[in-house]
């Protein structure tokens, strides 16, 4: 019979004090903190994160490890900025794990197209490592990232790597120079857009699952590139965010057509917000 203490270790609505064991800063507005925290999460699903007398935020989970958590904060507002001045040895509340998750074990023996843009492609690097960690499950998986210039890059140290077992695609919003984004090997692309890239290399709809994850317009166009290209709304999946404050469908920030982003999300089919007004 499970003891109080039982039921309130497992209560994902109580915070608890977790240990910073690794900070890295991605780009001027962006970093990663690794949590000593060995959380039972999926890939897609998300944390709050909170600092006393400051206040407390939605974090996407970046990372898929039984031992840590890794999160990747864009500095936004107040919270987020008082995130930004941890270090090494420093300690937070966070409580979770919220939300749904990419549904990996259905969507064995497919291929994998992942799409991001900007800060958005923090959520899915926990896909990529979960898939890194279950390569034989998945067949053909191509990753397509955009980002405002090769400065903006999140997760340099991983693309190398990436770049070795998946066909990786990379855009700039802007490139001051043709060499920009050659400084760095792994980070070669192009000028232009994310969604140009998705319709110049992405062919064939069939055994291919799609997820997504950026600003609403990448979606958006994305969607439509795909829908031409033949892709069913149960093969295009997306991460929405939302602003929310409970994580448990009580304050209503976070609702989409009806649904609660913190409870029916943060990952959603594409038929489930098909008519969602943004």
């Amino acid at each position: 019979m499970a003891t109080k203490d039982d039921i309130i270790k497992k209560n994902p609505y109580k915070p608890t004090l977790k240990k910073v064991i690794g900070y890295k800063r991605e780009s001027q507005d962006s970093f990663t903190i690794r949590l000593d925290w060995p959380l039972d999460h999926g890939p897609g699903q998300f944390v709050f994160c909170s600092l006393p007398g400051i206040g407390e935020a939605p974090i996407s989970i970046c990372s898929h490890s039984d031992k840590h958590v890794d999160l990747n904060i864009r500095e936004v507002g107040n919270v987020t900025k008082a995130l930004a001045g941890l270090k090494e040895g420093s300690s937070l509340l966070v409580r979770g794990a919220y939300g749904t998750m990419y549904p990996m074990e259905q969507l064995k023996g497919n291929n994998i197209v992942i799409v991001g843009g900007g800060c958005g492609v923090a959520p899915l690097k926990g896909v990529i490592e979960y898939i890194e960690n279950n390569r034989k499950d998945y067949k053909n998986v191509s990753l397509f990232f955009g980002f405002r210039t090769p400065k903006d890059v999140l997760f340099v140290d991983d693309h190398g790597r990436w770049k070795d077992v998946f066909n990786v695609h990379m855009s700039y919003d802007k490139l001051e120079s043709k060499k920009e984004a050659e400084t760095v090997s792994c980070l070669v692309g192009s000028q232009g857009f994310v969604t140009q890239l998705v319709k110049d290399n992405v062919d064939d709809s069939e055994g291919t699952v799609v997820f997504l994850c950026g600003p609403p317009i990448m979606i958006e166009k994305t969607v439509e590139i795909l829908k031409e290209k033949g892709f069913n709304d149960d093969q295009i999946f997306l991460s929405a965010e939302r602003l929310m404050y409970c994580g448990m469908g009580k304050c209503g920030r976070c609702m989409i057509h009806g649904k609660y982003t913190c409870l029916d999300g943060s990952v959603f089919r594409y038929d489930e917000l098909r008519d969602a007004s943004e």
